[in-house]
């Protein structure tokens, strides 16, 4: 292949590719690299651009016969990084190819794997731990006191109950992903779903005295949902309005049809569930949709809650083309606002 028809293969390819010479030059740099590391690239050392230890380590390697080899590069731009995996293959005529690939998306799913692999099993460690040791007390003398026996077993049954509810969610969570990106298209009455919701819940209302201000306009339009999933999205934010907003002693239920609004083109739905509790520092509201992620970690749990009710609104939500809003301040209570678009 000619000099010219080799630069022409590289810069028809749409990756940054850079070829290079055996002294570690830069005979040729792409369109792609070019915009990558500007245009400086071109005939420059290699080494003095690819200076992080494992690519210039790889980069050696190469350089002294290897036939293949590989490295991450992390570039950051502002508060962005960008991961970039670096491929280093012999060529011909005693130069080696550098194409760059973007992993960054990659790296950040396997991130999130993970951490959440670490979450569920701390999560399910806790409450194991406290069954294992109060399996092992009541097989002891314990066992034959009747005023312990029924003490530890209430905890048992406590701690029972939460692990069934963290597995129950991390269930719907891994149903709703498997079909985010198919949106539902069947028409669904929210008056309906919001008086499912408030009768499946009525033992938690009347047991946290709680009055529940509903109103919600008849004849409000049909939007494309699941019936099911919407249950549940407001299920969770009732739930949580019960949980954490308690000492308000209210909760209000309303719904609106909006004309337009921010991001959605057409009109749309907008159901908020208002409580009148301590409320949340503005600062934390936007990691109140990350799974486990609790301002209050041993409330949270002493409530029951599993630290995945928001993360699984956010994405049934996600799924019907929706967002949740919400807005809160210490000492105001806070308004969880599901926005639902009506086409």
């Amino acid at each position: 292949m000619t000099d010219s028809a080799t630069h022409a293969l590289i810069s028809a390819l749409p990756q940054p590719i850079l070829l290079i010479n055996r002294e570690g030059m830069v005979e040729i740099a792409n369109q792609s690299a070019r915009e990558l590391f500007g245009a400086r690239i071109q005939h420059a050392q290699i080494r003095a651009h690819l200076r992080q230890p494992e690519v210039a380590a790889m980069l050696e390697r190469v350089l002294a016969g290897k036939s293949e080899d590989s490295a991450n590069f992390v570039m950051a731009t502002g508060n962005h990084e960008t991961i970039w995996r670096v491929v280093a293959r012999n060529g011909v005529a005693g130069m080696f190819v550098l194409s760059f690939s973007d992993i960054s998306d990659i790296e950040a799913a396997e991130a999130q794997r993970r951490d959440f692999v670490a979450n569920v099993s701390h999560e399910l460690r806790s409450p194991l731990t406290v069954l294992v040791g109060f399996i092992e007390t009541l097989q002891g003398p314990a066992g034959e006191d009747p005023v312990a026996r029924a003490e530890f077993l209430g905890i048992m049954s406590e701690q029972a109950a939460r692990m069934s509810g963290l597995v129950a969610d991390l269930l719907s969570l891994s149903r709703v992903e498997a079909v985010e990106k198919i949106r539902p298209r069947t028409p669904v009455c929210l008056d309906a779903v919001l008086k499912a919701t408030l009768a499946a819940l009525r033992p938690q209302i009347e047991a946290a005295g709680i009055s529940i201000n509903y109103d919600v306009p008849e004849g409000l339009p049909d939007i494309p949902g699941d019936y099911d999933q919407l249950v549940q999205v407001f299920h969770n934010l009732v739930e949580n309005a019960l949980k954490y907003g308690a000492t308000g002693g209210r909760v209000d239920i309303s719904a609106t049809h909006v004309p337009m609004f921010p991001a959605h083109q057409g009109p749309v739905l907008r159901v908020s569930i208002r409580d009148y509790g301590e409320g949340v520092d503005p600062i934390y509201i936007p990691r109140l949709t990350e799974r486990f992620y609790r301002i209050d970690k041993a409330r949270s749990r002493d409530s029951g809650g599993t630290g995945l009710g928001l993360a699984i609104v956010k994405h049934i939500l996600s799924r019907h083309r929706g967002r949740l809003v919400i807005r809160s301040a210490l000492g105001e209570g806070a308004s969880f606002d599901a926005v639902l678009p009506l086409t």
